[in-house]
């Protein structure tokens, strides 16, 4: 069985070549783990189409905002 091809979306550094995290769509993967966001570290979270909708909604409404300051 050969591995699914996977089409790179964006990729969060690219000043260098540690691994940066990056997502990718599988359309060959189950409808539930069709979005793939690696992290540097080398793990990945596997989400549905609807759920990384989700994610971007609240990114683009301003809800995770706080993440940041936070985090900052």
């Amino acid at each position: 069985m050969s591995e699914s091809v996977q089409e790179p979306v964006a990729r969060f550094c690219g000043n260098c070549n540690c691994g940066c995290p990056q997502v990718f769509v599988d359309p060959d993967a189950p409808e539930e783990r069709r979005i793939r966001i690696t992290d540097d570290f080398g793990q990945r979270i596997q989400l549905s189409v609807d759920q990384f909708q989700d994610l971007l909604d609240q990114a683009k409404t301003g809800s995770l905002d706080r993440v940041m300051i936070t985090a900052g």
